[in-house]
């Protein structure tokens, strides 16, 4: 189908915050077992019904939307500058990332989900970017804060971020992933919406240095040193280890900057790693210490979180590569489309090892495919935006997305997935995302086998 529709169908958008406080207090305290999955499912259901007996998208009557001259149009405005720094309208302010609970314990180790449903193209706003934190985030005062190179190197040296900033910037587009993104659905299907199955993803233009010059000005000793430990400031003292040759790409930045502006306080200020195409844990926040080292650190959050179990049972362990992986965002859970007729069908791509070759559509569960067309730019490592035109005939639909890298990997089915990786494990599930349309028009999260 090309050209524009005459009349494109309506659809509903998610209801926002649909966990009641009482459900999150009930899971924080006891946990998501089984039992309070099924609560979950159901306190979502009662919010979209809701949402959609309140008619979410009452419109003004007639004629009186076009002839009827608004308050904005007849009267003046608010000054300029008025609030500082920019905010989003207050129409759209259900639009925010938000906790799921009985993930952790404590809010400050936990995970805020971006809502992906509502995005547009591939850059995610700071205030939207996803957080993973495992002792709180802080306000670190950057005239205070150091980064020190040390290990195999012939000058140990201590920066600034005064003296980062200094050298010589890039700045380049990349995707980060925390690796338990979708962790929750690979027993069976257990949140309602593409925000927490997928939230744990986001993508921003960063700004820094690479990290192989802040090497280079210290002597980096690269023959024995194939390793570097990267160690965060916060209370949880994050570690990790990179493998030199990715150091040695140019690729790994220090960064302090995220799109067109410092980090934010959340996302890691005033210094973080950014180590594209690898699982977010990587990318160490509040960056304070780079060792150079001979072999691999198996600090506890490589050694002993972060691991995957295999169906054998034995760990896989500095498995950090995020795999090719897709998800429609709209049509998706929550939303419900209002007509029979034309809908566009978006969503979003990308991949660890290289740039999206190509994005595959399904809507009958897999078993015919479209071509969906890749939105320009497609930037390596980065979030590749999809589209394609769908006449919906108000009959069931399953919507599907399957995503193929340049290197030719093709995303996997759950039962592919399951096939290598069994049930039990946490990290890295990439399968491909199930949406059933229901004839009402509901879309609702399903696996199919």
């Amino acid at each position: 189908m090309t050209g524009i529709p005459s009349f494109p169908g309506r659809l509903r958008k998610a209801p926002e915050n649909f966990v009641s406080r009482e459900l999150k207090l009930a899971v924080d305290k006891h946990g998501l077992d089984s039992e309070r999955r099924g609560f979950l499912r159901k306190s979502f259901a009662a919010a979209a019904a809701s949402m959609a007996a309140g008619g979410a998208l009452a419109q003004p009557k007639g004629e009186d939307a076009i002839l009827k001259l608004p308050e904005h149009t007849t009267g003046l405005g608010q000054p300029v500058a008025a609030r500082g720094y920019g905010v989003p309208s207050k129409y759209e302010a259900g639009l925010q990332r938000r906790e799921s609970p009985g993930l952790t314990r404590v809010s400050q180790a936990s995970v805020s989900f971006c809502p992906l449903q509502g995005l547009f193209g591939i850059i995610t706003p700071s205030g939207l970017h996803f957080e993973r934190h495992h002792q709180g985030w802080w306000d670190i005062d950057p005239t205070k804060h150091r980064l020190m190179i040390n290990g195999l190197v012939k000058t140990p040296l201590v920066f600034t971020v005064d003296e980062i900033m200094r050298l010589t910037p890039v700045s380049r587009i990349h995707f980060i992933e925390c690796g338990a993104n979708t962790a929750m659905e690979w027993g069976n299907v257990a949140v309602p919406t593409v925000q927490y199955t997928h939230g744990m993803l986001s993508c921003s233009e960063f700004t820094g240095v690479p990290l192989r010059d802040l090497l280079d000005m210290a002597g980096a000793d690269y023959k024995k040193g194939r390793y570097v430990l990267a160690e965060g400031a916060d209370g949880s003292s994050m570690t990790r280890t990179i493998p030199m040759e990715l150091v040695e790409s140019g690729e790994v930045l220090v960064a302090y900057g995220q799109n067109g502006e410092m980090l934010r306080p959340e996302n890691g200020y005033p210094l973080r790693l950014v180590v594209p195409g690898v699982q977010g844990v990587s990318w160490v926040k509040y960056l304070r210490r780079i060792e150079v080292g001979d072999e691999k650190y198996a600090t506890k959050d490589e050694a002993v979180h972060y691991i995957d179990l295999m169906p054998d049972g034995l760990h896989r362990q500095y498995s950090g590569i995020q795999e090719c992986k897709s998800v429609i965002t709209t049509p998706s859970g929550g939303q419900i489309l209002l007509d029979k007729g034309f809908h566009n069908i978006t969503g979003l791509a990308w991949s660890g090892r290289g740039k999206i070759k190509r994005v595959d559509v399904s809507v009958d569960g897999g078993r015919n495919w479209r071509t969906a067309r890749l939105e320009g730019p497609v930037h390596s490592k980065a979030l590749t935006r999809f589209n394609i035109d769908w006449v919906w005939d108000g009959k069931p639909a399953i919507l599907q997305s399957r995503a193929i890298d340049e290197t030719n990997y093709v995303q996997p089915t759950y039962k592919q997935l399951r096939a290598v990786r069994g049930t039990r494990s946490i990290y890295h599930n990439n399968a491909i995302q199930s949406w059933l349309v229901s004839e009402s028009g509901e879309v609702s999260n399903v696996q199919v086998s």
